[in-house]
């Protein structure tokens, strides 16, 4: 409240003090004389009780007093408490109204949550991503929002956020865990209440996943595969635009995808890699073969498959060769024997993370070593999780809600479905929990417009050490006003000896001291020795004058 209004209400309670104490005694010394009629109309009656004009004890006192003394000085008595009591709430209200000065918002209102406060806002429950640690309390969030932390390396963001929201959650979750430490760390217990995979395209013992078994035959095929080549052809998530090459080669995957889906018994990215690179026999041939492929049918070949190998055919050898070759440049990872592997086949769906009787847990584990040259993968994995997750609103086998918890998703590239979908993921179920180390990598991916702070409702900072990051932070906080007590001192520049005081006309005497000491001034000494401090000292200041004097006027 502002100290204004508690001025205001102050002035008002005071005043109604001391105008009931007033009455008061007036009622009672009315009472105690028996509502004689010396004492004049009442002003008006309450269920036959008299009631008169506040003021008019002082009346009856100065005219009755000498009738009934006694009882005129409890009326006063009365009357006086109230000045009493007033001048206690007066006292009291300025206090309060002082305290409340020093919270002015004048330049801001920001300040930190009390413990009321935080409970208010549902960070206190025992459910959620876990964010902090009040007192002993752990803050965690367990809302449809997402969480957005920044923390630099080695801060203690693993241990103190992801490890418990882990340990805690417990409905299916994606983890990106590029060193492996939360697999070590958080596997074996939620082994224990539900599904875990560890999917690491590095290691053949990992578990297996290929995308093209998530493309659905049908009505829904071409735009799976559309969105499989999305991510191949931009494997660095860097791409604004598409070039002519780039444009060609996704036309040239899809068509490719389809037939191999279709026509292929190895139907794997690396069987993809593998018909578009046969060795046996020219690329022409090989869309002649796709063309002429019954992909439907008998002698009916699939209209996607077919215009995509006509229109190569119809373009130049050179540039056709171009195609093929940008095209192939994006499925160069999977000739890697050991991804073939792992991407052969699959040990595990996309709808298992929502559908499964109990809770999946999936760990995207990649060695840092080979983070660059898996990154398409990954990117495709998560690609498809989200966009198949976010296809069908009231999906009647929803069983469990999914937490993408991405450690340094930055290092991922960008992801474009990902970032629109931060807006509407939450509706169906997935809640995001991503961290990076500062603002800069999140610009150097999404670039500086993007809209993944938008989307975060929650955000958990870090001491950093990125001076933009700290200043979002800081400016995201807001401003507080702060009333301290200050005091000013005011001065100027003041000569040792100003000119006129040295000139020939003044009668001060002044000694000047040798190098490194201070210089002394004889005030209240006149020459000619009237007036001396000291008359021993006057025939000294005569002399000292003389010089100076002298001194002067050889100049």
């Amino acid at each position: 409240m502002s100290g204004t209004k508690i001025l205001w209400g102050q002035v008002i309670v005071v005043g109604l003090i001391v105008l009931l104490a007033i009455w008061g005694a007036t009622e009672w010394t009315a009472w105690r004389l028996a509502y004689q009629p010396e004492l004049g109309r009442p002003w008006f009656q309450l269920s036959g009780w008299k009631v008169y004009y506040p003021p008019i004890f002082f009346w009856w006192w100065f005219v009755y007093d000498a009738y009934a003394p006694q009882v005129f000085v409890e009326g006063a008595f009365i009357a006086a408490s109230g000045t009493f009591i007033s001048i206690a709430v007066a006292i009291g209200m300025s206090v309060w109204r002082a305290r409340e000065a020093k919270n002015v918002e004048t330049y801001g209102s920001a300040r930190w949550a009390d413990e009321r406060e935080v409970q208010a806002a549902g960070l206190l429950g025992p459910d959620g991503v876990v964010l902090g640690k009040l007192d002993s309390n752990y803050l965690r969030h367990d809302g449809p929002e997402h969480v957005l932390c920044f923390a630099p390396t080695r801060s203690g963001k693993g241990v103190g956020l992801v490890v418990p929201s882990l340990l805690a959650w417990p409905g299916s979750a994606i983890v990106h865990d590029i060193k492996g430490e939360n697999w070590q760390l958080t596997a074996g217990f939620r082994s224990r209440h539900g599904r875990v995979l560890l999917f690491d395209p590095t290691n053949p013992k990992s578990s297996a996943y290929n995308p093209l078994r998530e493309v659905r035959r049908g009505e829904w095929e071409v735009r799976d595969v559309q969105n499989v080549a999305d991510v191949l052809v931009d494997p660095e998530g860097s791409l604004d635009k598409r070039n002519h090459w780039e444009k060609t080669s996704h036309s040239l995957l899809v068509g490719a995808i389809l037939h191999v889906l279709y026509a292929e018994a190895d139907k794997t990215l690396a069987g993809v890699a593998a018909f578009l690179s046969d060795p046996k026999r020219p690329i022409e041939a090989t869309l002649k073969a796709m063309m002429t492929t019954p992909h439907l049918g008998e002698h009916v070949a699939h209209p996607v498959v077919a215009s995509t190998a006509r229109e190569l055919l119809n373009k130049s050898e050179n540039e056709r060769s171009g195609v093929l070759s940008t095209a192939m440049s994006f499925l160069g990872l999977y000739r890697d024997p050991v991804v073939a592997k792992v991407t052969r086949q699959c040990d595990w769906r996309i709808a298992d993370l929502i559908a499964d009787i109990s809770p999946t847990t999936l760990y995207l584990v990649v060695p840092p070593s080979d983070i660059s040259r898996t990154k398409p993968l990954i990117r495709l994995v998560l690609n498809q999780i989200g966009r198949r997750l976010t296809e069908d609103l009231h999906a009647s086998d929803r069983r469990h809600r999914v937490l993408m918890m991405l450690d340094e998703f930055p290092a991922l590239g960008r992801l474009d479905f990902f970032e629109s979908a931060l807006a509407f993921m939450a509706g169906y179920g997935i809640k995001s929990f991503l961290i990076a180390q500062s603002l800069n990598q999140i610009e150097k991916a999404y670039g500086p417009n993007n809209a993944i702070l938008d989307n975060c409702h929650v955000r958990v900072s870090f001491a950093t050490n990125d001076e933009r990051t700290a200043k979002r932070v800081s400016d995201a906080l807001g401003t507080a006003t702060e009333m301290r007590a200050m005091k000013n001192y005011a001065g100027h520049r003041l000569m040792a000896r100003a000119p006129d005081g040295l000139a020939a006309g003044n009668r001060e005497a002044a000694a000047y001291p040798r190098r490194g000491h201070a210089a002394s001034a004889a005030r209240g000494n006149r020459l000619g020795g009237r007036h001396a401090a000291d008359p021993r000292e006057e025939g000294a200041l005569l002399r000292g004058s003389a010089v100076y004097r002298a001194g002067l006027a050889a100049a």
